[in-house]
């Protein structure tokens, strides 16, 4: 089994819609793929539909990415199979949601102040539908050929953690995102705790408290981590009692990662199933139907 557990959408910052990354997946060769967009299920739905009509068999895994900070570092919560009707978890995204907009307002304003010539008509144009973040800004970086590629754009002199045109938004704290999406039935792993380049990382102390508070796992197999942080990953996942899973972090051509390019052992997302009683996995039948 080929097992993807972290793609992204138009429903957020992918440049696929949802029903494109169904399809997508089923032709890279993958059995199972989450859509994990930012803070948002908006995207469930049509994902849903599109497996209904597919001439292979494909598992859709739902789940969502928390945009959460402790301590002013900010870092990303995987949440799989909750309810998403669950109240408290579902006010909090909107919460994170309904601050995406004036932050990315600020942001291009610091951008302007620095003399890039970018404008809020072309960030917005660029995120569409789409809830706006920080990768739609790189997109409008690029473009204008300030930065050679949207990774390019997340460092200190641009938008990083603390960068130059860095603006905070609301965020979960960790603690209470694992609390939440517990209580919806769902099943929590830290999203590339390892991606230094991203600016600064949640110490191993921290990570060791977030497992004693009932977080199931961390992704280790991802493109943000050279070997060596793998390797010191695992045997810091063996150490807490962590499940470890792999993903592409698949955004479509905003990102040069391929879906399927990392992946989940089927032990573990049998284990992450078991786990969760919020949702269950979406079974496609691999026959098409009107």
């Amino acid at each position: 089994m080929r097992i993807d557990l972290h793609t992204h959408s138009t429903a957020s910052d992918g440049t696929d819609t949802p029903a494109e990354l169904v399809r997508a997946a089923a032709a890279a060769g993958l059995d199972v793929v989450a859509l994990t967009d930012h803070d948002t299920t908006r995207g469930h739905a049509e994902a849903a539909a599109a497996l209904a009509r597919l001439d292979r068999e494909l598992t859709l895994v739902t789940g969502a990415e928390l945009s959460c900070r402790i301590d002013g570092t900010g870092m990303h919560m995987l949440a799989y199979l909750f309810d998403p009707d669950e109240p408290e978890l579902a006010r909090e995204r909107e919460l994170v949601r309904d601050d995406r907009v004036p932050r990315a307002h600020a942001m291009v304003g610091k951008l302007q102040e620095l003399g890039v010539p970018i404008t809020w008509e072309r960030v917005a144009g660029i995120a569409g539908d789409g809830s706006v973040g920080r990768p739609h800004i790189a997109e409008a970086l690029v473009e204008l050929g300030v930065v050679p590629s949207v990774s390019d754009a997340f460092t200190p002199q641009w938008l990083a953690d603390g960068g130059r045109a860095y603006v905070d938004k609301h965020e979960l704290d960790p603690f209470l995102a694992i609390r939440l999406v517990k209580a919806a039935g769902g099943v929590t792993v830290f999203a590339h705790p390892g991606a230094a380049k991203r600016g600064r990382t949640v110490p191993e102390s921290v990570i060791a408290d977030l497992a004693a508070y009932g977080l199931d796992g961390i992704e280790v197999d991802h493109m943000d981590h050279d070997e060596a942080t793998r390797a010191r990953l695992r045997g810091l996942a063996d150490e807490l009692g962590l499940l470890v899973t792999g993903s592409s972090d698949y955004h479509g051509t905003r990102k040069t990662c391929g879906l399927g390019d990392h992946t989940t052992d089927p032990e573990i997302y049998g284990e992450i199933t078991r786990r969760a009683t919020g949702a269950f996995p979406v079974m496609g039948t691999g026959g098409t139907r009107a």
